[in-house]
């Protein structure tokens, strides 16, 4: 009964707070969202938590994260908040259905590999579905689905904590590749040695991330180290530019080269990159059900998992 009177007590804009700063984690870039001031968003999330009777956010310097029970209540109110969106819209449309949208999450090294074949596919069957692609490190693709703004991801797994409440479904595993100009000095016979590496400008992923720790082990099992002449970053565009027109080695999850080293553009250099590879997967909550459209998307994009697998280069 109390819990009854409580949820007659939520306002739309308690909803909206809650979910603004689950998917943001700060209460700053949440009041930025709303128009609202910070206090006026702290206030409003104690009143939620008042209602509710527990608490929703850890609050600390990091920001705010869900609290197991947050966790629970998000896909929740995400789902009240659509709901509310899907009425407002078939009115406004002359009770016409509204086009469904599917929100999904991909690490942008396997984005441009899997996303254009899997939508082949599945737009000869769902024509009218648009998609929200959302891109980002793992670990902030991890938050979006915990907190429900995302429907599902296409990612790496997690730490046991942070894959509480979720389930990964293998699709293949993405090695690291080291490429340079098809006309770099290192091709030459004889040239690939640690010193000479030390001369070349090294073209990283930034510091902290998984395909880094790989680019490193490779520089150590060469024996050569990470330098002083290094550009960290995730540009596709930027790295490619880079080593087109310097003497650069550029450490890449090799999906995103494959073409131009089938075309001859680049080439891969002769590296220990045997056990860099890292499992990818679809990501999923295990206490929400995906739309029909969204497991068809699901199907689809396992379908360009596989066929990526059977296509992958040998690693040594």
């Amino acid at each position: 009964m109390e819990k009854s009177l409580a949820s007659s007590r939520i306002k739309l804009r308690h909803i909206q707070c809650f979910l603004a700063v689950a998917q943001l984690s700060s209460l700053q870039r949440a009041s930025e969202r709303l128009s609202i001031t910070q206090p006026a968003v702290s206030k409003t999330l104690l009143e939620l938590e008042s209602l509710l009777g527990v608490r929703l956010f850890h609050r600390g310097r990091q920001g705010a994260e869900l609290t197991s029970e947050g966790r629970v209540f998000a896909p929740y109110a995400n789902a009240c908040l659509a709901s509310l969106d899907e009425g407002v819209g078939k009115l406004a449309s002359d009770q016409e259905s509204m086009p469904e949208m599917i929100r999904l999450g991909i690490l942008p090294t396997v984005a441009s590999v899997l996303l254009p074949p899997a939508l082949r596919t599945f737009h000869t069957e769902w024509p009218q579905v648009s998609l929200d692609v959302v891109t980002g490190r793992n670990v902030e693709l991890l938050e979006r689905l915990r907190s429900a703004d995302i429907v599902f991801a296409v990612a790496r797994m997690g730490e046991a904590e942070a894959m509480s409440g979720m389930s990964f479904e293998h699709l293949f595993r993405e090695p690291l590749s080291t490429v340079v100009r098809a006309d770099h000095p290192l091709l030459d016979a004889g040239a690939l040695t640690p010193d000479a590496i030390g001369t070349q400008l090294l073209l990283l992923p930034p510091a902290g991330t998984l395909i880094r720790q790989s680019a490193e082990s490779i520089l150590a099992r060469f024996g050569a180290t990470v330098h002083g002449r290094t550009v960290e970053s995730l540009s596709v565009s930027l790295n490619l530019a880079l080593t087109r027109t310097a003497d650069a080695i550029w450490f890449v999850p090799d999906s995103l080269v494959a073409e131009q080293v089938k075309q001859g553009e680049l080439v891969r250099l002769d590296m220990p990159l045997a056990g860099t590879d890292e499992p990818m997967g679809l990501l999923r909550r295990t206490d929400v059900d995906a739309s029909p459209a969204a497991e068809s998307l699901i199907k689809a994009i396992r379908q360009a998992g596989l066929a990526r697998a059977q296509s992958m280069p040998m690693t040594h």
